[in-house]
């Protein structure tokens, strides 16, 4: 006999990871994780995140890596997105007056921020994209905002302050490069057994996003998040955040298709150039603002990452289920 709660799902075509997302959120209000124990669960994350890419690395042939390094205008193109449309985007939002100056200002703080990493490249994956070129273009989007985001908050906000430095790139190079390199050079002896269990690559890049979802939120919940704002001024920032994520989704999406990219690009260029990373943010806000300040002009990001994932997750099951032969 079916399981009434599958069958009702199914019906209403509910993705159950979609639940599971929502529940790391409800969990994370309530249950967050709170000074040692947000100590492990960083370290379990970061852990998921270099297994991820091992796995990635050592699924890789080398000759999708040397296509994906040396694929330039799909580069571009994600960081054309990322450093240019979105600034520009935030700005004209902030101008419209229907959030606070402070909720304004951290739109902007916002747009200039770069991709994410771990869930880029993991919807990617999922959504049968072009894992390689997501691996090189996320690693980019990273770097180079190490110095475009202060730049272009500067000349934006008028905010001052040194951005990134070597800690932001060793973080950068030990979390993904590393153990992508690794997965490289263990390919000859663990390529083949990976293929035969695809399915334990796609179980890590859900449960690695499950996990930033938690200790993003759980962040975010400790710091007072449901103490500094409004319920009216939370739904008006939901639905700009949703404008915005919106907007940079369908230009990504259409332009990919009008330079003609093939779909397994689209789906990278998607993925890569419309997401914003929370884990560069927060640490760009603490230099760059004073401490109170910061703490509030980060809740459009924060609230901008669950959106994100969401949207990213329903839209990478949509690529995942496209036809076989609808790559061209």
């Amino acid at each position: 006999m079916a399981n009434p709660v599958s069958a009702v799902l199914s019906k209403l075509k509910i993705d159950a990871y979609i639940i599971a997302l929502f529940g790391m959120v409800v969990l994370a209000s309530f249950l967050p994780v709170r000074g040692q124990a947000a100590e492990v669960t960083g370290w379990v994350v970061k852990i998921a995140i270099a297994l991820l890419f091992f796995l990635h690395g050592a699924k890789l042939s080398r000759e999708a890596v040397i296509a994906g390094v040396t694929h330039w205008r799909l580069h571009l193109t994600i960081l054309a997105f990322t450093f240019v449309l979105f600034p520009i985007l935030g700005l004209l939002i902030s101008k419209v007056g229907v959030l606070t100056p402070t909720m304004a200002a951290g739109m902007v703080f916002l747009a200039c921020l770069p991709s994410t990493v771990q869930s880029s490249i993991a919807f990617t994956s999922i959504g049968r994209g072009n894992v390689a070129a997501a691996v090189c273009a996320a690693s980019a989007s990273n770097l180079f905002g190490i110095f475009l985001t202060p730049v272009l908050v500067g000349l934006l906000m008028n905010a001052h302050g040194d951005v990134g430095g070597w800690d932001s790139i060793k973080s950068i190079i030990v979390q993904l490069l590393v153990p992508f390199v690794a997965g490289q050079l263990a390919r000859p002896l663990v390529g083949k057994w990976i293929e035969k269990h695809k399915t334990l690559v796609g179980r890590v890049d859900r449960g690695s996003i499950l996990l930033v979802v938690y200790s993003a939120f759980s962040a975010a919940v400790v710091e007072g998040l449901w103490r500094k704002v409004s319920p009216l001024e939370l739904v008006v920032l939901l639905l700009v955040c949703g404008v915005l994520l919106t907007l940079v989704m369908l230009a990504t999406m259409w332009g990919a298709r009008l330079l003609g990219f093939s779909k397994a690009d689209e789906v990278a260029i998607v993925f890569c150039g419309s997401k914003k990373s929370l884990a560069t943010g927060v640490p760009m806000a603490g230099i760059l603002f004073p401490g109170a300040t910061a703490g509030v002009l980060v809740l459009p990001l924060m609230i901008f990452h669950q959106i994100q994932l969401m949207a990213c997750s329903v839209l990478a099951q949509r690529y995942a289920a496209r036809p076989a032969d609808d790559e061209a």
